[in-house]
């Protein structure tokens, strides 16, 4: 089985398909995968992509040896098809999936029936109050609901998804404690990214974050992707609560690590996630035209800190005029 790398030796081995732009929730923070906040009305919108045009995608790409997908948003959840693309999925790669978690209640054991593997649900905050603040949704109740849901249903564990920005950094140490008291939960605590957002006055220094958990960690453990550490809160490896910390804003070892192609509702390839000069479309979408551009996409995939922004003599991250003509 063929696998595609790009110039820098990346190998894809993942992808990461958006379902829709539509989404429940108002979050304050949201990059809509990288295009900005784009999200169309919650009605079925004609230019998402049909299921029939994700599994051709993800059979093409399966050719290149890509074994993991994961399905995002928007909320992957409003496609009432979700079900039947998972269960289409092909043999060998591994499907999971990122939500808001409120509509898992009723729903999350024919996902596993389907053949949903992991599940990461969107969760900044244990208060209802200062859930709705970073949210604008009301919908505390049932994203608790739903996380329990995934777990009844065997998706154990469930990784709590948590963007630590000047609004949600109060919320870490509660958010920690409760990870480390229940059983099945983990933890992943993700670097606010101004880049995306326009909004560089809500970032904070994630590096406290990092020394703060590791004064509260039994034990340290650093994984060989992306050389990203894990806490363990409240006992050894397997035994407390894991908590990970995503922080990928001007770091270049993260870009370096980088094994992943996104696909946009609309169909288009992204190779990274930083930017939207990169779109590639599909075309129609036959096997030979997606096999193109997918090649395409990951011969063209450039690291975005290191190689598309690099840094000048005064250490400051600037643009290569070799990819962006400045």
């Amino acid at each position: 089985m063929e696998t595609l790398e790009d110039a820098f030796g990346r190998e894809v081995t993942g992808v990461r398909v958006s379902l829709t732009d539509r989404c429940n929730f108002d979050c304050i923070y949201c990059h809509n995968e990288g295009l900005g906040d784009t999200r169309g009305p919650m009605e079925p919108q004609d230019d998402e992509m049909t299921a029939d045009q994700v599994v051709r995608f993800l059979e093409v790409v399966r050719e290149f040896g890509v074994g993991k997908v994961k399905f995002t948003g928007g909320e992957p959840m409003l496609r009432e098809d979700l079900e039947e693309i998972i269960e289409r999925t092909p043999d060998g790669m591994e499907a999971s999936m990122t939500t808001n978690g409120t509509f898992l209640p009723g729903r999350a054991e024919g996902l596993v029936e389907a053949g949903l593997e992991r599940v990461n649900v969107s969760q900044d905050a244990l208060d209802p109050e200062a859930f709705a603040e970073v949210t604008k949704s009301g919908a505390y109740d049932a994203v608790m609901e739903g996380v329990q849901a995934a777990l009844d249903a065997g998706l154990d564990p469930v990784k709590l998804n948590m963007v630590v920005f000047e609004a949600t950094a109060g919320y870490v140490p509660e958010m920690v404690e409760h990870v480390a008291e229940n059983g099945g939960l983990q933890l992943q605590l993700i670097e606010y990214m101004p880049e995306l957002t326009g909004k560089p006055e809500w970032a904070i220094d994630i590096e406290r974050v990092h020394g703060w958990l590791e004064e509260q960690a039994d034990e340290i453990e650093r994984r060989e992707m992306h050389g990203r550490r894990r806490y363990w809160i409240g006992g050894g490896t397997g035994e407390g609560g894991m908590v990970e910390i995503v922080d990928p804003v001007e770091n270049a070892e993260f870009c370096a690590n980088c094994h992943r192609v996104r696909v946009t509702h609309q169909g288009y390839l992204k190779g990274c996630l930083n930017r939207n000069d990169d779109l590639r479309p599909m075309g129609e979408m036959t096997k030979p035209e997606i096999r193109e551009a997918f090649r395409e996409v990951v011969a063209n995939r450039v690291p975005y800190y290191g190689e598309y922004m690099i840094r000048d003599d005064e250490g400051e991250w600037v643009f290569n005029e070799e990819y962006v003509g400045v």
